[in-house]
C-alpha cells in the first residue's frame, strides 16, 4: 500500500517526503528512479542523535542495538534477531555499512576543511611576509641607486683628473724619466672607475662581491685591465705584486678576483720570452663612429691591454672620413715608445682606413 501511494503521487509529479520504518520501502526507494532514500544520523554508542542529514542513505533500525545498550537480556536480543527475516537483516547490514562509510567521509571532510583553513592562514601570513620583503628590497635598492649616483658623480670628477694627468704624461713620454709602468698605473686607476658597468649605467647594481682568499701562486684576474696574472707576494700595505705577462705590477686587492688556472704547456728550458696571445681580446680595434677624445682614450687603453696580452701586432680601424681620427691615431703611435712601427693596411684589407701596429 505504501509503495503504491508513493508511485501514484510520483506519477503526478508532486514532491513528497515519506517517513517510514518499512525495510521494503528502503529497498523500493533504492531501485526506483526519481525516488531517493535519506535519513538522520544516530550515534548508537552515545544513544544521541547527531542531527546530521544523510542524503542517499536509508535510516537504520536501531531498536535492538539500543535495547542492548540499555541492558536488555542478550538472550532476548538474540531471539529477536532470529525473528527478523534474512532480507531485513541484509538491508540493515547494508545500511550500517553505508552509514559507517558516510561518517568516515564526513569526518575526513571536516579534517580537510580544518587543514585547508590552517593552510589558508599560513599562505596569507607567508604572502604578507613576502610582500614586506619585496617592499623592503625595493627601498634598499632605491637607496643603493641613490648612493650609486653619488659614486658615479665622484668617479666622473676623478676620471677628469686622471685623464688630464694622462694627457700630460703622454706629452712627456720620451722627454723625461717617466716610466711606462707609471702610465699603466695611472690608467689602471681610471679603469677601476668602470669596474662595475651597472654603476656607470645605473640600471642594475652589482651583487655582493665574492669572498677573497688569495695565496702566492694563485691565478687571478686584474679587473681594471681585464688581464689574467699570477700572484707573487703580498705587500705590507695589503696590495699584491702580480705577474702580468712580462710586467710585474702592484695591484690593490679589491681589483683582483680568483680566476680559473690556465692550462700550462710542458716546461721547456728556453730562456727567451716569447709573446703569447690572450684568448679574451680581439687583435682589432674599431674606432669608427667614436668622438675624437673618446677614440684616443679607447686607443690608449687598447694598446696597453695588447701589450699585456703579448700581441706582436694589432690593427686599428679608424676609417677615412675627414682624416682627423687617422691623424690622431698616427700621432699617438709616434709618441708611444713601445710601438716599433706602424703603417696602413694593404689595399685589399682596408688601405688607409686602418693601421697595422707592430710592437717592440
Amino acid at each position: 500500500m505504501a509503495m503504491a501511494i508513493i508511485d501514484a503521487i510520483h506519477q503526478r509529479k508532486c514532491e513528497l517526503i515519506a517517513t517510514t520504518h518499512y525495510p521494503e520501502l528502503k529497498a523500493y526507494a533504492y531501485n526506483r528512479p526519481g525516488i531517493i532514500n535519506a535519513s538522520m544520523e544516530f550515534d548508537v554508542e552515545t544513544l544521541q542523535p547527531t542531527y546530521r542529514f544523510l542524503m542517499g542513505i536509508p535510516g537504520q533500525s536501531n531498536a535492538l542495538n539500543i535495547a542492548s545498550k540499555l541492558g536488555l537480556s542478550p538472550k532476548i536480543i538474540e531471539q529477536a534477531r532470529a525473528f527478523t527475516d534474512s532480507e531485513n537483516q541484509d538491508i540493515n547490514n547494508m545500511i550500517a555499512e553505508l552509514t559507517a562509510q558516510t561518517k568516515r567521509a564526513h569526518d575526513e571532510a571536516d579534517q580537510l576543511d580544518q587543514e585547508l583553513t590552517e593552510s589558508t592562514k599560513l599562505h596569507t601570513a607567508l604572502q604578507d611576509k613576502f610582500d614586506q620583503y619585496q617592499n623592503q628590497k625595493d627601498r634598499l635598492l632605491e637607496r643603493a641607486r641613490e648612493q650609486a649616483n653619488q659614486v658615479v658623480a665622484e668617479a666622473k670628477k676623478r676620471a677628469d683628473q686622471i685623464i688630464a694627468d694622462l694627457h700630460k704624461k703622454q706629452r712627456l713620454v720620451g722627454k723625461s724619466t717617466i716610466k711606462e709602468n707609471e702610465l699603466i698605473d695611472a690608467k689602471g686607476a681610471l679603469n677601476q672607475l668602470e669596474v662595475a658597468p651597472s654603476l656607470k649605467k645605473n640600471k642594475v647594481l652589482r651583487k655582493e662581491k665574492a669572498k677573497h682568499d688569495f695565496h702566492p701562486g694563485d691565478d687571478v684576474m686584474v679587473k681594471s685591465y681585464g688581464q689574467q696574472g699570477t700572484l707573487i707576494r703580498q705587500e705590507k700595505n695589503g696590495s699584491w705584486e702580480v705577474q702580468l705577462g712580462i710586467l710585474k705590477m702592484q695591484i690593490d686587492e679589491n681589483d683582483l678576483e680568483k680566476a680559473a688556472p690556465e692550462k700550462k704547456a710542458k716546461q721547456t728550458y728556453q730562456t727567451r720570452v716569447s709573446r703569447t696571445r690572450s684568448s679574451g681580446m680581439s687583435p682589432t680595434l674599431d674606432l669608427r663612429g667614436h668622438r675624437y677624445e673618446e677614440a684616443m682614450y679607447e686607443l690608449d687603453r687598447y694598446i696597453d691591454s695588447a701589450l699585456l696580452a703579448g700581441y706582436p701586432s694589432v690593427t686599428i680601424i679608424h676609417g677615412k672620413g675627414t682624416g682627423a681620427l687617422r691623424k690622431g691615431v698616427n700621432e699617438y703611435l709616434k709618441s708611444n715608445p713601445r710601438v716599433k712601427s706602424f703603417g696602413y693596411s694593404a689595399p685589399n684589407a682596408g688601405g688607409d682606413g686602418s693601421t697595422v701596429v707592430k710592437f717592440k
